[in-house]
């Protein structure tokens, strides 16, 4: 007795459903991954907090643990944990008037940074960043927003810029880094998980990659930051070394 053949229509909508359930997949893998990414896996780097040297600066990605190489201080009142989107506090640091930027980059967080320094009412004096990273767009944004103001950003000891904070560093004015704080860098992405836009949304990772370029090359900064990024898989983060912050034009003066 022969089996029932399936009409053409139906194994069409069969293969659609098929890809759909493939896409669901890799979406749900790719949110894990970037929750749990030791299930899916292991990364033989050192925590970050392990100091580097030239030749040794792959290290561990955590987002939610960045280093604390040094205790918070009335200079550096950064908060016990990492704030989940970017938060302002008012500090001062060696007399100067001085905006603690702190946190992950979320979403919006351009808008809220915008709208609060026009309702400071007066700019500060500098920038401190402190931030494991995130939007990659609003950190271009914010970094563009004090390159327009004329402020310079600050890296403190003790403090770390990670992943896309280190755009913000970049609009800077003058960037005054601290031989004690930690910048680093690798590659991002432009979509909403980690998986799908490799190999769905490429056209978009590449005009995302291009904005990077076109802002680094705005802001004065060496486009051999970008390729060290791109170098570095996302779950490790490449430290910068002095020789590089200076080379590269993301510091203009380092700070002991």
């Amino acid at each position: 007795m022969r089996g029932l053949r399936v009409p053409r229509s139906g194994r069409v909508l069969q293969a659609m459903l098929m890809v759909q359930i493939a896409l669901a997949g890799l979406i749900i893998a790719g949110d894990f991954q970037q929750v749990l990414p030791g299930l899916f896996q292991s990364n033989p780097a050192p925590p970050a907090a392990v100091p580097v040297r030239p030749g040794d600066q792959t290290r561990r990605y955590a987002p939610r643990d960045l280093p604390r190489q040094q205790p918070a201080s009335p200079e550096f009142p950064r908060s016990d944990s990492v704030p989940a989107r970017l938060q302002f506090t008012e500090t001062e640091v060696e007399g100067r008037k001085t905006l603690l930027v702190e946190g992950a980059i979320e979403p919006g967080d351009s808008a809220r940074f915008a709208d609060y320094l026009a309702a400071r009412g007066t700019l500060p004096d500098q920038i401190a960043l402190h931030s494991p990273g995130g939007s990659v767009t609003d950190a271009l944004e914010i970094g563009r927003q004090i390159r327009a103001a004329g402020l310079p950003t600050l890296m403190q000891g003790g403090a770390a810029c990670f992943s896309a904070c280190p755009y913000i560093l970049a609009g800077g004015a003058e960037r005054r880094v601290s031989r004690g704080a930690m910048v680093g860098v690798h590659q991002h992405y432009f979509g909403e998980n980690t998986l799908l836009p490799a190999f769905v949304a490429v056209e978009s990772i590449q005009h995302g990659q291009a904005d990077v370029l076109d802002y680094l090359g705005e802001m004065g900064i060496d486009l051999r930051l970008s390729a060290r990024a791109m170098q570095t898989p996302p779950a490790s983060i490449y430290i910068l070394v002095e020789d590089e912050l200076t080379e590269f034009a993301l510091a203009t003066q380092m700070l002991d």
